[in-house]
Formats: structure tokens, sequence, C-alpha cells
């Protein structure tokens, strides 16, 4: 490995680009790294985005920090296409640690802009362009530009919209398409879908918005009509009640709090979605069935127990357990599921989104029962996304199919 040590010595710095390392030996480990340059304070850094099943991980390192690193990945990864300003590689690694290192110049250099995490070309939609949504919302001044107290909020939508774009090709693009936003509160981000969806991309799409507060839905309609968004209407009601339409392509819920998630997850199955994007919220219910292992008399949990008698760590415990079993709950109703980083810890913690894609392959359904089973029981819960007739309707049907 010394020559790709010396490859990636002589580039991680300002004339990076960015880099893909893929193509892995074990299917078990680290299947994809992609590499981009970011502010590192004076120096620097670069940012890699390592992908392991469904999920990524990400991680800030300096160059010698992301040196050691992109060694250690390419230890299982076959091949890494890096660009610089001056040039484009190929590098391959053979079973014996052979490495072989194709260069080609550039015949004009590229320029890159500079280092930063809020730099204009990773948003989709752009600084300095006046959105009327935005402008209304609070988000962008008349002049496009946005205002620095809710800089954090133009990246959530545009972190929001990255999530809907990687999606696009399971949307058909010869029809209707319907989305439903269950608890769409501020409606920031549904604004944002039609805008995007319907404006940007040309999509035929129809969104409905749902929310409790019917002065929000006066409001959000009335802005709707200003900005002439035909298909984009906005409903007073409740996600467990809502019967308005037999067919969605889309459902999305953002921070949906304690079991209204759930519901508006067994509403989407039911409706066999396409896709659906949850960032869920306030995941109260299991924490109030855990119990520890004292009260229940379960042996199993005694190693738990030094989680389970502090309030604040078991609250923590019962979020992630509530999660996890959202997503093998879709699995098993025949779900591709992602558990992802919504935007980052420092700015919320309720920063996790479950996207799930409907797919025709039954692998892995047996796999989520299983888990789902063995993790209830284990932790002794009953959780409302398990009780909820969609899902369990949705499952007997596909397992009748297969």
């Amino acid at each position: 490995m010394d020559e790709l040590r010396k490859v990636l010595n002589d580039n991680l710095n300002e004339e990076f680009l960015s880099a893909v390392l893929s193509n892995p030996r074990r299917k078990d480990g680290i299947c994809k790294v992609k590499v981009r340059p970011v502010d590192g304070k004076g120096t620097a850094g670069f940012q890699l985005e390592a992908f392991r099943n469904n999920q990524a991980f990400h991680e800030n390192l300096d160059a010698p920090g992301a040196c050691e690193r992109l060694l250690s990945y390419m230890k299982n990864l076959r091949q890494m296409q890096m660009e610089t300003c001056t040039a484009s590689y190929t590098i391959l690694t053979g079973k014996k640690g052979k490495v072989t290192v194709r260069k080609k110049e550039r015949a004009r250099p590229k320029e890159r802009q500079a280092l930063s995490h809020n730099r204009e070309k990773q948003y989709i939609l752009r600084e300095g362009e006046a959105i009327p949504f935005l402008i209304d919302l609070g988000v962008m001044t008349k002049e496009g530009k946005i205002i620095s107290s809710r800089f954090d909020k133009f990246r959530q939508i545009n972190r929001f919209l990255e999530f809907i774009e990687d999606v696009l090709p399971k949307l058909p693009k010869d029809r209707e398409i319907t989305i439903l936003d269950f608890g769409c509160g501020k409606s920031y981000l549904t604004f944002a879908m039609y805008y995007y969806l319907h404006e940007v991309k040309t999509y035929d799409i129809r969104i409905i918005g749902l929310d409790l507060k019917g002065e929000v839905i006066r409001r959000l309609s009335s802005l709707a009509v200003k900005y002439g968004y035909e298909k984009l209407n906005f409903l007073e009601g409740n996600i467990a009640d809502y019967t308005g339409t037999d067919q969605v392509d889309m459902v999305v819920t953002l921070h949906a709090c304690d079991t209204a998630t759930d519901f508006a997850l067994a509403k989407a199955v039911g409706w066999e979605a396409k896709v659906i994007l949850s960032v869920p919220c306030c995941q109260h219910e299991l924490n109030g069935q855990m119990q520890s292992a004292a009260k229940c008399g379960d042996e199993r949990l005694l190693a738990l127990e030094p989680v389970m008698k502090y309030g604040l760590l078991k609250e923590r415990m019962a979020a992630l357990l509530t999660d996890g079993l959202r997503a093998q709950y879709l699995e098993r109703a025949g779900y591709l599921v992602q558990v992802l980083e919504f935007i980052d810890m420092e700015h919320t913690p309720k920063n996790i989104l479950i996207r799930a894609v409907k797919t025709k392959s039954a692998a892995g359904r047996k796999c989520a029962e299983e888990n789902i089973r063995a993790c209830e029981d284990f932790f002794h819960l009953s959780p409302t996304i398990g009780r909820l007739s969609d899902i369990d309707k949705r499952v007997e049907n596909e397992q009748k199919k297969a």
C-alpha cells in the first residue's frame, strides 16, 4: 500500500475535489465510501461518508487522518476514483495488495470553490434565488439571502430534498403522484417538496398536508393559493382517522409525536405507498412498557440494569428500540429500509430519518419477523405499530401472494 499512501499524501490537499471507493471484496463490511472536502478551520479537511448495509456513517478528518482511514477501507474495497483540480485517478487494488494507479492529466485545471460546510453547490435550493415560500416562512429575505438565524432550517430543507431526490426513480412520471404529509405543522418541507417536484422537476404531483391545528391549516392554505400551487392542499384532521384517499405514492411524517408516527406508517403500508419518509419524535410508548429486571423478574435483563435503572438512559434506549422495531415492521411488510441521519446532532437530537422504499422481493421479511419477535419478547414490548390492523393485513396479503 506504499504507492497508494503516496498518491493520497500528494493529493489530500487544497486541490482535492472528490473520491469514491467501491467494489468490496466482502459484502459484510463497508461497501462504498464517498469523500469530499470540507472546512478544516484553516487546514484542508475531508468528510468521509461510509456505507454499510442500509446505514451511512460520517466523519470529518484532517489530511493525515483521512489518508489512514482510506488506506484501511481500501483493504476491502477494490477501486477508488479520485478527482483533483489537475488530474483524474483510477486506483485498483489486487488480492495480494498490488496497487495499480492510472492518472489522467486535465487539459484545463478545474477550479474548486472554497472549502465550507455551507458552500452553495451543496444545496438543491440555492441561496441568492428568491423563493416565495421561503420568504414568507421567514427563512429568506426578498433579495434571496438566507437569514442567519434560519440557516439551520435552510440546511434542513435542502437535506430533506436530497433524500427525496434519491428516491425519484421509484416514483411514476407518467401520471399524477399523490404525496401525503402527516403532521405537516408549519410546512417548510411541504412547500419545499411541492416547489422542488412541481416547479423544478416538473412532476405532476398532488400534495395533501394534514395537521390538527386549524389556524395553521388556514394560513398554509392561503399561502398555497397565493403561490398558485393548485395541487397543494392542507386539511385539518387526525392521522389515525384520515380516509380521504385510497391511493398514495409517498407518505411523509415529520416529528409526529409518539404513536402518531405508527399510525402514519400503518396507513402508508395499507396504501402500499412506494416511498415512506419518517422522522419520529417523542417515543414515549415503549419507555412506559419497559420494566427493570427487578420488577419483571426476567433474569436476562440483569445485564441491562446499568441502563434500565436510570430514567434518562432508559428513555433513550426506548427511543432507539421504537425506531428499530418500526424499521423492522416495514421490512416485514416488503420495504427496503434505511435509517439515516436527517440533520447534524448539534442542531437537534431528533435527527433520525427512516426511509423505506417498496420492493417486490420477499428477501428479508422472515428475518425481520424473527427479529421483531425476539426483541419484543426480550424487552416485554407490545408497540402500537405491531397492533395496527393495516400492518398485519398488508403482511398477510403479501404472504399469500408469495
